[in-house]
């Protein structure tokens, strides 16, 4: 039987990050809620980056983090079944997911979000954030903001996270 209190409820993934201040507002609310946060090469900064540590603040060390080499290496560690690919591509909003407990949500670079090789291995679990036409993208930290709580509020979120 799985302990639950010793594996992450959810996994957050940020895929080839360009902008130290997102990753470290990301790993920011991968603490406030208890989500793992993990980090594919090539990053666009270094971990121990004043800037990354400035956008995490002092919760930095509270994070459970991994950086991985690759997507291959990720995939190994992680069940690709379990993977939500957030992407403005996608035509499912992320609200019609059903998200479960120790779900990955897996979120492209800033500049060029996730390449159409990874979105292609699962179109059923790409999931778009709703916005209007004259923006491109959100933010990636806000992106990772808003899927995280919805998965927490579908698995029966309540005001307090222990």
């Amino acid at each position: 039987m799985e302990d639950h209190q010793s594996q992450p409820w959810l996994h957050i993934v940020l895929y080839r990050p360009e902008i130290p201040y997102n990753a470290g507002n990301a790993g920011r609310t991968c603490v406030a809620l208890g989500a793992k946060l993990w980090m594919v090469r090539p990053l666009g900064f270094t971990i121990d980056s004043k800037h990354i540590r400035r956008a995490g603040l002092d919760y930095w060390k509270h994070l459970d983090y991994q950086v991985v080499d690759d997507w291959p290496q990720l995939c190994s560690l992680l069940p690709p079944e379990r993977m939500w690919f957030f992407t403005k591509r996608a035509q499912r909003p992320h609200i019609q997911a059903q998200f479960a407990r120790g779900d990955v949500l897996v979120f492209g670079s800033e500049s060029s979000g996730l390449p159409e090789e990874i979105l292609s291995t699962s179109p059923a679990h790409c999931l778009r954030l709703p916005m209007r036409p004259v923006v491109r993208s959100l933010n990636l930290a806000v992106s990772v903001g808003v899927a995280a709580y919805e998965a927490w509020r579908q698995l029966g979120g309540t005001s307090e996270i222990r």
